[in-house]
């Protein structure tokens, strides 16, 4: 399997298991909570969470299909709980091209029916009968909010370490594919040392997908939905401009180190400084660094044992060269 059409094909029982589940328990008496869902749900993104679940399930040797389902299912109304409550943090329109619900709608339905995919993820978990995976579930909010706050707490201070900037990802993004993994683990009865193998392997894919996320904002792209700089626009600091404004040597790092500390930053000034990223090396930085994680992810799977892992490395190749 080299790419996601191939891995989605291997999976298409689970996912149409997972996605009828998900729209049966989401379903309500009320008639615009119906509405709302109905069409974010006809919206369907990758499902990379769930096919996290469902791979590590299988890897594992899950005995018990309707719990994997069921594991995938909490994990990927709590994803898309996140997605709605960051939309309204952000302002955000669009996500891929696509109307946001607070822009749809409004914030005040786009925050009540987060909350609504929370609650219905944290009942759906209960039935697993589990107290591991309802851990998993309830501290994932914890955690995401916490990365939410960190980087909130970073933009106002305009100031950002790479140490600083792998704790936020690790928080915002990794902790919700460890959850993945957790929950597929548990679905399968696995060992400790399974368990932490997999944590790590998780973290490190999680890594990898948010700074190839944040590569993205240093380029135009229709596929994205989203305009170029919006990171920095919203005060957000990524790698390829941390790596950059490192750069002593370079003859306008002072310059950038003062200008990215301004409030208020103007489209031209947020252009100088992403071309700046770019001519200092920033790219090249976040691209070895992709392919450094990569290959100690690769490393710490082959620690399983003799099981096949192929489509788990494919789906992190996946979202390493992944165009959007």
């Amino acid at each position: 399997m080299t790419d996601i059409h191939s891995i989605r094909h291997s999976l298409a029982p689970e996912l149409n298991k997972l996605n009828d589940l998900i729209a049966e328990r989401l379903r309500s008496s009320n008639p615009l909570i119906n509405d709302v869902i109905s069409r974010y749900l006809s919206q369907k993104g990758k499902q990379l969470r769930p096919m996290m679940v469902i791979l590590t399930a299988r890897i594992l040797g899950a005995c018990d299909p309707d719990r994997v389902i069921t594991s995938g299912a909490s994990i990927e109304m709590l994803h898309n709980a996140s997605l709605i409550h960051d939309d309204v943090i952000d302002q955000s329109s669009t996500r891929h091209g696509m109307p946001t619900i607070n822009a749809m709608w409004d914030n005040h339905i786009a925050v009540l029916v987060g909350d609504y995919f929370v609650s219905t993820a944290l009942q759906l978990v209960i039935t697993t009968g589990d107290l591991r995976a309802v851990n998993t579930i309830a501290s994932l909010g914890r955690l995401l909010s916490t990365g939410e706050m960190d980087q909130i707490n970073i933009a106002t201070n305009h100031s950002i370490s790479e140490e600083a900037y792998f704790e936020i990802i690790t928080h915002k993004t990794a902790s919700l594919f460890i959850a993945c993994v957790e929950m597929g683990a548990y679905a399968s009865d696995a060992t400790q040392e399974q368990l932490d193998i997999m944590r790590r392997f998780a973290c490190l894919f999680g890594q990898c997908f948010q700074i190839k996320d944040d590569i993205f904002d240093y380029f135009h792209s229709e596929s994205l939905g989203k305009p170029t700089g919006n990171d920095l626009r919203e005060g957000k600091v990524t790698l390829p401009l941390i790596h950059a404004l490192k750069a002593t040597d370079h003859p306008r790092c002072a310059e950038m180190n003062a200008l990215v500390s301004r409030d208020g930053l103007s489209d031209e000034e947020i252009a100088t400084l992403i071309d700046y990223a770019i001519e200092a090396g920033g790219i090249e930085y976040a691209d070895a660094t992709l392919m450094r994680l990569r290959n100690e992810a690769a490393a710490v799977l082959s620690s399983l044992g003799d099981v096949d892992t192929t489509p788990l490395l494919s789906l992190l190749d996946y979202i390493i060269a992944r165009d959007m």
